[in-house]
């Protein structure tokens, strides 16, 4: 099987509606969303839930205070200033506690637990194209590259047994760490970006990343039309990389009343965008098929 991301250098490139395209025509597709920290790709693809797992990483303090006499040992000794002491007890801020344990191992009376940390829940869905492997964080929670890598072992699970040839995941934007989790050990990544001066510099920056885990890339150019100049010279400074540029779409508010009717572009839209994305996802293919 093969691993197709669709990534960013920021967000607001258009990469769910790509992404969301993309699935419409790919044959046989795992659809995976690795955007744990804000998903919408379920927002277009309205996915019937089929199993929901509760993501359990890292650990979190929680004071007893039952066993807690206020001594205020633990706030001396935090860090982080996520402990103070309020009505003769401890009270941890859940915010700014970094999990180190100190409060945990120093606590002359034991009043503090150290339990598995909640903080999350992923799911298996079927969609109109296929199965959907996609999760959520919950908000102010960390360990999104280790969701990541959750997400991408169930879809290679489903993958091989439903002889998908095909993974397709809908990425983060950036370049942090759930990004690294989601491009390390895939095919190929196809970059989305617009022709403004800061989509460059994002853009630079994720191919750059993509050079460093040796993953094949290229550009796809959204909003080109909003300033051709620009969008080609994009396009010269991504062949001077080596980096192929599939497609060149237009900006067109079908792309938002795509959104608005939870579809995706290509399947309200028989014009231009369509047309344009259709070429993209051949020039995609392509560059796949070469690479095997």
């Amino acid at each position: 099987m093969k691993e197709i991301l669709v990534i960013s250098g920021k967000g607001g490139t258009g990469k769910t509606s790509v992404t969301a395209a993309f699935a419409h025509l790919a044959d046989k597709a795992i659809v995976c969303d690795l955007d744990v920290d804000a998903p919408d790709l379920h927002l277009i693809l309205s996915p019937a839930e089929k199993s929901r797992n509760d993501f359990v990483s890292g650990n979190r303090a929680l004071v007893i205070p039952d066993k807690c006499d206020g001594c205020g040992k633990c706030a001396e000794l935090c860090r982080f200033e996520a402990i103070t002491i309020n009505d003769g007890k401890a009270l941890i801020d859940d915010f700014n506690c970094e999990g180190c344990k100190v409060c945990v191992t120093f606590c002359p009376t034991q009043a503090i637990e150290f339990p598995e940390n909640f903080c999350g829940r992923w799911y298996l869905s079927e969609t109109r194209f296929g199965p959907l492997v996609h999760a959520q964080l919950f908000p102010g929670e960390e360990n999104s590259g280790r969701l990541v890598a959750l997400l991408r072992q169930q879809a290679r699970k489903l993958a091989s047994a439903d002889k998908a040839g095909l993974i397709l995941s809908d990425g983060p934007p950036g370049i942090g760490c759930p990004v690294i989790s989601s491009l390390s050990g895939c095919d190929m990544a196809v970059i989305v970006t617009e022709p403004t001066q800061s989509a460059i510099h994002d853009l630079q920056r994720v191919a750059d990343l993509c050079d460093h885990f040796k993953v094949k890339s290229c550009i796809l150019i959204n909003k080109s039309d909003l300033n051709p100049s620009l969008a080609e010279d994009i396009r010269h400074k991504a062949k001077q990389r080596g980096i192929e540029c599939v497609g060149r779409l237009p900006f067109d508010q079908v792309f938002v009343q795509a959104v608005v009717a939870g579809k995706a572009v290509t399947e309200i839209d028989d014009g231009k965008a369509t047309a344009e994305i259709k070429k993209a996802w051949q020039n995609v293919e392509k560059i796949l098929n070469e690479e095997n």
